[in-house]
């Protein structure tokens, strides 16, 4: 699925609507090291033999920050929360989504949803709690 302009990020665009789906998915190489798309090379050890598995269906928040003075880009977003959520093979970044910033804490359980910027009105990963 591509924006309205008909403009995609390849592979990234394509990770969101899977998202969107209900059928998030990493990339995992023989050795089992994990990543996301756009990636075609493993970083751990080389590999260019990904394939997709899926997602687990939640992870845990491991670090977040709370953004009360945003960018231009972010400015109606705010004040928003960023966490890093793993989820096994892969750790995902993320806006929380569906709760106060302010009541945000490492530990959390999330899961991946896409939701739109209010700034930009464009796609956004999101980590929404369990």
């Amino acid at each position: 699925m591509s924006d309205e302009r008909g403009v995609q990020d390849a592979g990234y665009d394509e990770w969101l609507d899977a998202v969107e789906d209900g059928n998030a998915f990493y990339l995992e190489c023989p050795n089992g090291h994990g990543s996301l798309p756009p990636r075609r090379v493993c970083v751990d050890c080389g590999s260019t033999d990904l394939e997709r598995v899926d997602l687990p269906e939640t992870g845990e928040i491991e670090t977040f920050t709370v953004t009360h003075v945003p960018t231009p880009a972010f400015e109606e977003d705010a004040p928003y929360a960023t966490a890093i959520a793993n989820f096994g093979p892969v750790r995902i970044t993320g806006q929380v989504v569906g709760l106060d910033p302010d009541a945000v804490e490492n530990g959390l359980e999330v899961e991946p949803e896409v939701t739109i910027s209010e700034t930009t009105d464009e796609r956004v990963l999101g980590l929404e709690p369990v």
